[in-house]
């Protein structure tokens, strides 16, 4: 079945192949979530819902009737971001060779790359999803004053530490509001080095920055896919939408979800 609805559509397959790239492309440089979580998938557009496992509590029942303990199933929820492409446009391109200007699909990637990180980071309290700095039961640390001594490095040496007391070792990654981020520009007296070189020696280079989490906020990760992974089922594809007035109007469409199997694993600075 051609979800997708491109067989039927009048756009041409070098112009879909052009579409592709270009939504792609914009989706790698906006995307934050992805660069440190592990992809489990793609299951298919197919696959509604998945199971989260508590790997803290993960067990069989006994008894006549077995059932499995820290275990719950979620829906994996659907995320789109229409646009569209004007029929004058495609005709020009058609009679002159002009290549078609794609900035509206290139708004609508990151647009719902935006909208995909918002869902990891903060969750979805209405439909039920949590985020990593929204789920119950994660670590609260108090952010200190970063402008200041060496309280950055005081801060995420604390939640590693937190780490390594829970038993979780392996990738770790921190992510930073955009605030945060300018002060640790500093150099720190007496090390000729920025904070943010040395935070980067503590989390093997793995920092990054997000608008979507606000300010004044920072969240430290164990990233190991035992821990913590993010399901796709459908990935970031493109499909036709309809045509009105002549136009052409498309859709971006992905299903992803965050699992959190570890509360452990992320710590939460605010």
């Amino acid at each position: 079945m051609d979800f997708l609805s491109r067989e039927g559509s009048p756009i041409s397959a070098e112009l879909w192949s052009k579409i592709d790239e270009q939504v792609i492309s914009m989706a790698k440089k906006v995307l934050v979530g992805r660069k440190f979580l592990h992809i489990y998938g793609p299951l298919g557009a197919g696959v509604q819902s998945i199971n989260i496992d508590d790997s803290t509590q993960l067990a069989e029942t006994e008894g006549d009737i077995v059932q499995i303990k820290g275990r719950k199933f979620e829906q994996i929820p659907l995320l789109n971001q229409d646009f569209g492409l004007l029929w004058r446009d495609l005709e020009l391109s058609d009679k002159t060779g002009m290549p078609v200007d794609l900035s509206s699909a290139l708004q609508a990637s990151a647009t719902i790359s935006k909208k995909e990180d918002e869902l990891i980071f903060n969750g979805n309290k209405e439909l039920g999803h949590e985020g990593l700095l929204t789920a119950k039961g994660v670590i609260k640390l108090e952010l200190s004053k970063w402008e200041e001594g060496e309280n950055p490095v005081k801060d995420i040496t604390s939640g590693i530490t937190n780490l390594f007391d829970k038993g979780l070792v392996g990738r770790k990654a921190l992510i930073l509001s955009s605030d945060l981020l300018v002060k640790l520009q500093r150099i720190q007296p007496g090390t000729g080095m920025t904070e943010y070189e040395r935070l980067s020696k503590l989390v093997d280079g793995n920092i990054y920055y997000t608008k979507v989490i606000g300010s004044k906020k920072a969240v430290l990760v164990c990233a190991e896919p035992q821990y913590i992974d993010l399901v796709v089922g459908q990935d970031m594809a493109t499909s036709y939408l309809e045509t009105k007035d002549l136009n052409h109007y498309f859709r971006i469409i992905e299903t992803i979800l965050l699992r959190i199997k570890n509360k452990n694993a992320v710590v939460v600075f605010e």
